[in-house]
């Protein structure tokens, strides 16, 4: 027998996910500057003082929004991953992208709240960053999982750059060269333009075979951060 406690909580999950979805259907329909809680509550027959119990502000409600594409594209990166023998380096790296690209062509309403312009007023707080770094994780991981196996080529870097590529790696890498993390979060930064450029029309009428256009590109990305071979 269910207890009371029981019911309530899934009752509040219940409606916390339907603020969610619908949340989301606004999202594809008016973008996320003109999300508002009352039309929100509106929308799902709730007073907005009850919709209050549940996420206090907008802004509680994007950050919930947010931690779930962010979460939900790193699951699809992890799950994908997660296929590829592991010492495939290069393979597991591409794999990788294209479940990025996969998930935003899937999702391009996520996508564009995560990755595309700032939503003026919101500043995300720092409770993001765990689910905001999960594809960049995956990438390290393939990357030092490389280094190990002595299967990495050191990128190049120039004297000016090495100050804030040893930053870089003291902070996001520890235990790798710091020519291979600069490589890593210029490959990071590429990987998402890409996406975000085919994503938001920018290739129009200039990249035909998207697909094929992609898997290269994400193999030259491979090759930029040093991994060789497959």
């Amino acid at each position: 027998m269910s207890t009371p406690q029981g019911v309530r909580a899934r009752a509040r999950a219940e409606i916390t996910a339907a603020i969610k979805d619908e949340a989301r259907r606004q999202l594809a329909v008016e973008g996320a500057q003109r999300l508002s809680l009352r039309s929100v509550a509106r929308e799902l027959g709730m007073v907005s003082s009850a919709l209050y119990r549940y996420f206090p502000s907008r802004d509680e409600l994007l950050t919930a929004l947010i931690i779930d594409a962010y979460d939900s594209l790193g699951a699809a990166a992890e799950g994908a991953h997660a296929q590829v023998p592991g010492d495939a380096y290069v393979v597991r790296w591409t794999t990788v992208c294209e479940a990025v690209r996969t998930w935003a062509l899937a999702h391009p309403h996520e996508y564009a709240l995560i990755y595309g312009s700032p939503v003026p007023g919101y500043a995300a707080p720092q409770t993001t960053v765990p689910a905001a770094a999960r594809v960049g994780r995956l990438l390290i991981d393939v990357t030092r999982d490389a280094w190990h196996a002595e299967r990495l080529r050191l990128p190049a870097l120039s004297d000016d750059a090495r100050p804030e590529a040893e930053r870089l790696a003291a902070d996001l890498a520890p235990g790798l060269p710091p020519e291979v993390c600069l490589a890593l979060v210029a490959a990071w930064a590429q990987l998402f333009g890409l996406v975000g450029f085919e994503l938001f029309g920018q290739f129009n009428r200039i990249v035909e075979d998207r697909e094929r256009f992609f898997a290269q590109c994400a193999a030259s990305l491979a090759g930029s951060v040093g991994l060789t071979g497959v």
